[in-house]
């Protein structure tokens, strides 16, 4: 992506001074494989909790404490160059359908977090919580998006927060907690049935996000797209539990397949049309 000189948002609040450190002998590559089993088995990412102490520096494993790195340094930019993409985007979008954007903040954590939703751990991955209307990231999540999933790239990175954002469009548009309500009074496979269409609507509103940050910018270069649709490949339901279990469990899937996110991710990025962010008035057949 091209982004030199592009402004970078101040929604952001930065605690990666003040999170809590990583437990001894459980590295980032094992956060991510619990991560793999909580967050695609069915299961509340934000069960995973953690009483983490707080430190004044990050906190190694070994109890001592370092700087932050000029590749975490260059994470956070980016990261919040994106974020003020997504709020110049969502901006122009809803002024067209006579409705004012409310930005959110994104707070970048290392290691653990306490949000509106209840404390949690990086393991989690990165997550959005209505109650405090935040999204949260650790960004050591894109560096293990690379040697866990194979996923990289700018635009993939992107995508994971622009998918972040989609959830706090669906926020702004009573979607999210209507769909939560509907949730608490389903059985579980009812639920995750629901939170397919949840998490689909997302990748769509990150594909609208895409398809007007090029239209704006002119951002977009070569390979950018493909990046992303690799991306959503790799976290779809079915290749996430064939790789940590070797067999999948459909009736347990509550982000959606390869396939599925793939569709409508590619779905907003080619035609950037808020009117067909439909999931939730389709059959599963035609997710």
């Amino acid at each position: 992506m091209r982004l030199d000189g592009r402004r970078e948002s101040s929604n952001v609040d930065d605690r990666r001074s003040l999170s809590g450190g990583a437990k001894a002998g459980l590295g980032i590559g094992g956060l991510v494989i619990v991560a793999l089993i909580t967050w695609f088995m069915g299961g509340n990412p934000l069960s995973v909790l953690s009483n983490a102490d707080l430190g004044s520096m990050i906190t190694t494993g070994d109890g001592t404490q370092r700087e932050m790195t000029a590749e975490e340094e260059e994470l956070a930019k980016f990261s919040r160059q994106i974020l003020a993409s997504t709020e110049d985007v969502w901006t122009r979008v809803f002024k067209q359908y006579g409705k004012t954007y409310q930005a959110p903040t994104m707070v970048l954590f290392t290691n653990a977090v306490k949000s509106g939703c209840g404390q949690a751990t990086a393991s989690v991955g990165p997550f959005y919580c209505s109650a405090d209307q935040c999204l949260y990231i650790d960004l050591s999540f894109f560096s293990s998006m690379k040697r866990q999933l194979g996923a990289d790239g700018d635009f993939a990175y992107a995508y994971v927060i622009a998918h972040e954002v989609g959830h706090h469009v669906q926020y702004l548009l009573g979607t999210l907690d209507s769909a939560h309500n509907q949730m608490a009074r389903m059985s579980e496979a009812q639920s995750n049935r629901v939170s397919v269409r949840i998490e689909l609507q997302a990748d769509y509103y990150a594909g609208v996000w895409g398809y007007y940050e090029n239209r704006l910018f002119n951002s977009l270069e070569q390979g950018d797209l493909e990046e992303a649709i690799n991306c959503s490949l790799v976290i779809g339901d079915d290749y996430l539990q064939k790789k940590a279990q070797g067999y999948t469990v459909p009736e347990s899937f509550n982000h959606g397949t390869s396939e599925q996110r793939r569709r409508w991710l590619t779905k907003g990025l080619t035609t950037g049309d808020m009117t067909q962010a439909n999931t939730f008035e389709l059959s599963d057949s035609q997710l």
